[in-house]
């Protein structure tokens, strides 16, 4: 096969885990890589009965939290912090009577 010498004429194979699915794209064109980021989200397992699954929707929650900007940003500053506030109601409702048992 002759090669016309320049760079860049031929497209580039895709290479990877999605490699047969974007077979006659463009690598980096910026719609086939999210097109790509999107398969890797379709197949990742989704079970949040599992720690690997919970904590791999509070790295979702986190990495959004970070693309945020403006208001969304507040809402999510804002969500982080309530849910604190109710953790540390619980402990403090829970630790208070322990620590009153053990003590009385």
């Amino acid at each position: 096969m002759a090669r016309s010498g320049l760079q860049g004429d031929e497209p580039e194979e895709p290479t990877g885990r999605f490699a047969d699915d974007l077979i006659g794209l463009d690598p980096r064109d910026p719609e086939v890589q999210a097109f790509a980021e999107h398969l890797d989200r379709v197949e990742q397992p989704q079970s949040r009965a599992t720690v690997e699954g919970m904590l791999q929707g509070v790295e979702d929650f986190a990495q959004s939290a970070n693309r945020a900007g403006g208001h969304r940003r507040l809402a999510v500053v804002i969500v982080v912090f309530l849910i604190l506030v109710g953790v540390g109601i619980t402990l403090w409702n829970t630790i208070v009577p322990i620590l009153g048992t053990l003590a009385g």
